[in-house]
């Protein structure tokens, strides 16, 4: 039989290294330990870690979601993730990524399926990587539609060294030339 202090301290190890949410039958398992005093153990944590700093909480929080336990970014910290993230993930933008960027910054606001519309294939994975990496984001829904409508962020523009979306160049003399269509 463990301790307290060992429960605790192996529950947060687990919880530390989940990628998914932990269910308590999951985390009683790996600890060898009931049920029961997992729960407590657990509601113990989610207390301490809300309390923290006076009650201003820690920078991350413990909750259940997806019928198991995970520790999240509290948002209130959302910024410190997004500038680590940008920071020391300077890998380049697939080709995709680019195109869809582009189409945002030039469109917006604009919805998934107007932009997959114009590209032509699904966007979901590439619009979520753009915003995991701070470059876009949901900026409202459409009450017609129902659609979320994203934009380009302050990181975007930083990164391209402008100061609004005025500057980026005009797309018009790269268009193909509309005289010809009927």
């Amino acid at each position: 039989m463990r301790n307290d202090f060992e429960l605790r301290a192996g529950l947060e190890a687990l919880l530390v290294v989940a990628e998914t949410p932990l269910n308590l039958i999951t985390l009683a398992g790996a600890l060898e330990a009931p049920i029961g005093e997992v729960k407590k153990e657990i509601d113990s944590l989610v207390a301490d870690y809300e309390s923290a700093h006076e009650g201003a909480g820690r920078g991350f929080e413990l909750r259940e979601v997806g019928g198991g336990w995970r520790i999240y970014v509290r948002q209130a910290h959302d910024w410190a993730v997004r500038q680590l993230v940008a920071n020391e993930n300077p890998s380049k933008l697939s080709h995709a990524a680019l195109e869809t960027l582009s189409v945002v910054a030039y469109r917006q606001p604009i919805s998934r399926g107007q932009v997959s519309s114009i590209r032509g294939v699904n966007v979901d994975s590439v619009v979520r990587t753009l915003m995991s990496r701070g470059l876009v984001t949901e900026l409202y829904t459409d009450l017609d539609t129902g659609a979320a409508m994203f934009g380009t962020t302050q990181m975007l523009l930083e990164v391209l060294g402008i100061n609004s979306l005025d500057e980026l160049p005009a797309i018009s003399p790269y268009l193909p030339d509309q005289d010809g269509i009927e």
